[in-house]
C-alpha cells in the first residue's frame, strides 16, 4: 500500500562523516505528556499527578524517561540519518530528571561510521533552560539501504 507523496530517503552510509551533527530544541507541554501517557496506558502518578509527585524526592511531576527517547528517535527519523533509518541500540543514563514545561536541547553528533557494519553512531547530549545536563545517550543507527531501483532513478536523472 502506498499513502501520500514518495518520501525521499535520508543520508545514506556513504553520505554520513564523523562530525556531522544537529542541534534540536524541544518542549514538553501538557499536550505531549497527555498524548504520550494515553497512547501508552502509563498511570504512574509520578507523570501527571501534582499532589502525589509533591510528595517525592521531585517535588513536582517529571516527564517519562521513555518519552525523551521517543524525542531522540524521532530526531534521527526525521534528520540524522532520516527517513528509512533504523535505531539498532540504544544506551541512555539520565542524568537528571526533567520536568513538565522545561525545553531541553539536544546535541546531536555523529562519532563513528562504520561501513562494514552499515551503522553510524551517534552520540547525544541534552540540557534544559539553564545549561543543566539532563541526559547522555548513545544510539547505533542503520542509515537507510540504497536499492537498485534508487540508482537506477538517479542514474535517469543524471542523464537528463
Amino acid at each position: 500500500m502506498n499513502i501520500g507523496k514518495p518520501r525521499k530517503l535520508g543520508k545514506t552510509i556513504e553520505d554520513i562523516e564523523e562530525g556531522d551533527s544537529l542541534s534540536l530544541t524541544e518542549s514538553i507541554e501538557d499536550k505531549d505528556l497527555l498524548l504520550y501517557l494515553g497512547l501508552t496506558n502509563d498511570a504512574n502518578p509520578l507523570y501527571i499527578q501534582h499532589d502525589y509527585a509533591q510528595k517525592t524526592e521531585y517535588g513536582k511531576p517529571i516527564v517519562p524517561s521513555i518519552m525523551l527517547m521517543g524525542i531522540i528517535t524521532s530526531a534521527i527519523s526525521k534528520h540524522l540519518p532520516g527517513p528509512g533509518s533504523h535505531v539498532v541500540n540504544f544506551s541512555v543514563n539520565f542524568v537528571e530528571p526533567v520536568f513538565h514545561y522545561e525545553t531541553l536541547t539536544f546535541q546531536f553528533e555523529v562519532i563513528k561510521v562504520d561501513k562494514m557494519k552499515d551503522v553510524v553512531t551517534i552520540s547525544i547530549e541534552a540540557v534544559n533552560e539553564e545549561e543543566n545536563r539532563v541526559l547522555d545517550a548513545v544510539v547505533m543507527v542503520q542509515p537507510p539501504q540504497v536499492t537498485l531501483a534508487d540508482l537506477e532513478e538517479k542514474v535517469g536523472d543524471i542523464d537528463e
